[in-house]
């Protein structure tokens, strides 16, 4: 008989309830993304991203914007539904399986913020139809069907990205420690989870799984173990020379991007040429984490899962974009 969740209607209950409707939503981890929304909303943010955007606000004839949210961490198309909300345009959102229960009860509670955003929105419950531009978010391989759908009207189509971070050696125990919420957090499945690791030359991985610890409780995640389990037997069966502490397994690797429960690594001889290599890379990088202010365009440790309503996806202006309709 399949298991039903505990019933319960306010967001605490949703909250806690969670994992029955997305084993990868974990209460902990949901809490963790509603955090990090009440940091981003703060008055004075929200009050300096919209400053932006004051002059071009006034629009006399709104858009419906179809949306095509993801799913793979809790509330990941909150930001895109946001601006439409706060460009005066209608949003018309086809929900991800992963993520429609977390989505509506956030509208709820804007709705009692706001009652005119009540005229805002529409849930489809099928095929997007009727709409004049689209912010589509998927992997590589659906935004190959996002073109081909979406492509003849305005759009924002996104595709994989991941976080990178790089070691200098120079870090303190609470900079790695930090760095593993970078790394662990929602099980690694965001875009802005550090996926690769740059290390300087010479220095040794293992001095950092002991800052990884706090997250050996994923080991216990039947989801994320068997990921962990397969792709431990994929190493082992190829021999391919790899770390691993349990939990997490480590291979150098020249790839961004990783599978769940892996981590690739590699070894740079300079900051100022990694700088280019990253660069060269960008389309590909969601974030960069380092301690390091040579590190170009770098966030500090623990701040990957904390971007501001003004860090935009893939560095597009998606308030800009709908303004410009």
């Amino acid at each position: 008989m399949e298991e039903k969740p505990p019933t319960g209607s306010s967001l605490a209950d949703l909250i806690g309830n969670s994992c029955y409707y997305n084993p990868w939503f974990i209460p902990s981890f949901v809490r963790f993304a509603f955090n990090a929304w009440a940091e981003a909303l703060r008055e004075e943010k929200v009050a300096h991203w919209i400053s932006r955007y004051v002059a071009g606000l006034s629009k006399k004839n709104p858009a419906t914007i179809g949306i095509v949210m993801a799913g793979n961490i809790p509330m990941v198309g909150l930001h895109d539904l946001l601006c439409i909300l706060a460009s005066g345009n209608h949003a018309l959102i086809r929900l991800s399986n992963g993520d429609d229960h977390l989505i509506p009860a956030v509208l709820q509670v804007l709705c009692q913020i706001n009652p005119e955003f009540n005229d805002q929105f529409s849930i489809a419950q099928g095929p997007l139809k009727n709409f004049d531009a689209i912010i589509a978010t998927g992997s590589n391989n659906s935004s190959r069907y996002f073109d081909y759908y979406f492509g003849k009207y305005p759009h924002i189509i996104r595709k994989n990205r991941n976080g990178v971070a790089v070691i200098t050696g120079k870090e303190t125990d609470d900079d790695l420690r930090r760095l593993s919420d970078d790394i662990f957090m929602y099980f690694g499945l965001g875009c802005r989870n550090v996926s690769k690791l740059y290390l300087p030359d010479g220095f040794k991985i293992e001095d950092l799984i002991p800052f990884f610890e706090g997250y050996s409780f994923l080991s216990d995640m039947h989801k994320y173990r068997n990921n962990y389990d397969y792709q431990k037997s994929i190493l082992l069966i190829n021999r391919v020379s790899h770390l691993d502490n349990g939990f997490l397994l480590t291979k150098e690797d020249v790839t961004l991007m990783s599978p769940i429960s892996v981590i690739h690594t590699e070894s740079y001889h300079s900051i100022k040429l990694l700088n280019q290599q990253l660069h060269s890379l960008k389309e590909q990088i969601q974030c960069i984490v380092s301690c390091s202010k040579e590190v170009n365009s770098s966030i500090p440790p623990g701040r990957s899962q904390f971007p501001e309503l003004w860090d935009y996806a893939d560095g597009v202006d998606t308030m800009n974009f709908l303004m410009n309709l």
